[in-house]
């Protein structure tokens, strides 16, 4: 059965790719025909969305059979390695092929992207998350392809979580003006969820810690010096989350400050996609 979010994305793909009908394939292929074809992975990487395409050729033709021969998560050495074996009707797996690909090429490179961040501070007790930089529609994928890469998923909208940052801060007239605010609308709706709040420098980490429920200060642009004296003044009172300018060349040093997260928006909005083919066997 397939998850109804993906099953949403798909119609919705299908419509914009298909539109009133693949014509070539149409024009050519015989309707009731069979056809075998390989999913190859050509550059290295940590392979993601093969369950995803598994999911697709078999909800467009049941009596489709598919094999999956590389796990998502898994090392690939880019060896034209076969990923996905699929054996169903040559129509669908023509329909399929370019948005099984995109698929599993954006999320591939997401995942090793992912992979290489969390690599980068192994051994530390921080860990890598994810942002709301995403492609619009396409984030319940891309957000599975930083799992699949070894990282954490931070919230996955607006409607999961309490994120005060700094608009929110200066259109509310302060820190201690937005959380009073927030803690009231908590309160009067009855919601369980998440408060974190951004810290702007270290005056603004002391302000936070007077309210006990917010759980984590992101504490965003601070410099190696200024990230450390936060772990310091928190002292474990509150997770820390950091962001901004953070990328492979210094995000160990901001792991090994001993904050608790570090955000990294580069993980979905500068995507390098895998390179991958589908091969019909002749």
């Amino acid at each position: 059965m397939i998850d109804t979010k993906i099953k949403s994305f798909l119609e919705k793909a299908f419509e914009e790719d298909v539109g009133t009908g693949d014509f070539t394939t149409l024009a050519i292929v015989p309707p009731n025909k069979k056809i075998e074809a390989n999913l190859l992975v050509k550059e290295k990487c940590i392979i993601a969305g093969v369950s995803i395409a598994k999911d697709i050729f078999e909800w467009l033709d049941s009596e489709a059979n598919v094999e999956i021969f590389i796990k998502d998560g898994t090392f690939c050495d880019g060896n034209k390695n076969i990923a996905l074996k699929v054996f169903a009707n040559a129509v669908v797996v023509l329909k399929a092929e370019r948005l099984v690909l995109n698929i599993l090429q954006r999320m591939s490179g997401i995942a090793t992207k992912t992979h290489r961040y969390v690599e980068a501070i192994k051994g530390t007790n921080a860990k890598i998350l994810d942002t709301r930089k995403t492609t619009p529609g396409f984030r319940y994928f891309e957000k599975l392809a930083v799992k699949i890469g070894g990282g954490y998923n931070h919230r996955f909208g607006l409607f999961d979580q309490i994120l005060i940052k700094d608009n929110h801060i200066d259109i509310a007239g302060g820190i201690d003006e937005a959380l009073k605010k927030t803690y009231s609308y908590i309160k009067e709706n009855s919601l369980n969820i998440p408060v974190e709040i951004e810290a702007r420098n270290l005056n603004d980490v002391e302000k936070i810690l007077k309210y006990d429920f917010v759980e984590s200060i992101l504490l965003d642009n601070f410099s190696i010096e200024e990230t450390r004296k936060a772990v310091e003044i928190v002292n474990k009172r509150k997770k820390l989350e950091s962001s901004g300018g953070i990328n492979l060349t210094n995000i160990r040093d901001y792991a090994l400050c001993g904050v608790d997260f570090i955000s990294v928006g580069d993980l979905t909005h500068h995507i390098e996609s895998i390179d991958m083919s589908l091969k019909i066997k002749v």
